[in-house]
């Protein structure tokens, strides 16, 4: 049964009062659906994410100057956590990343750390250039 705020046959009788319906969050979901279809689909996005948190851990595992503090079977392909090996070297690490124009990667207050959100919409391109950064700073800052 369709819950009665989509059953357009509900609004027909009550001459369009019943309730109204929440139109932006419609047309943003049949937005979101197009562009999906367009993409090739679930199984389309599904592969753009696991390339895009392959590029990320790949990087994090091959870096000395980060590590992941979780272990690879339980890691994450949206929000992938990350850390500096030298937490002296916040300063540095955080303007560069801000100067590259990345933002959005600190991690939660109370837990501290990096996050780099891989969500659908953001391209791989977006990923490859925190790597690009992340490797920048460990020829600068690395042993």
């Amino acid at each position: 049964k369709i819950p009665s705020m989509l059953d357009l046959q509900v609004h027909i009788d009550k001459d369009s009062m019943y309730n109204t319906p929440p139109v932006f969050a419609v047309y943003v979901s049949m937005l979101t659906l197009e562009w999906l279809k367009n993409l090739g689909g679930v199984d389309a996005i599904e592969k753009i994410n696991q390339q895009k948190a392959e590029t990320f851990y790949n990087e994090v595992e091959r870096n000395s100057m980060f590590y992941c503090p979780v272990v690879p079977e339980d890691r994450s392909p949206m929000n992938a956590s990350f850390l500096l090996t030298d937490e002296n070297l916040k300063d540095e690490w955080d303007k560069m990343w801000q100067e590259a124009g990345i933002s959005g990667i600190k991690g939660h207050r109370s837990v501290g750390g990096y996050r780099a959100s891989m969500y659908n919409a953001l391209p791989l391109e977006s990923v490859e250039h925190l790597v690009s950064v992340m490797q920048k700073f460990e020829e600068k800052y690395g042993n």
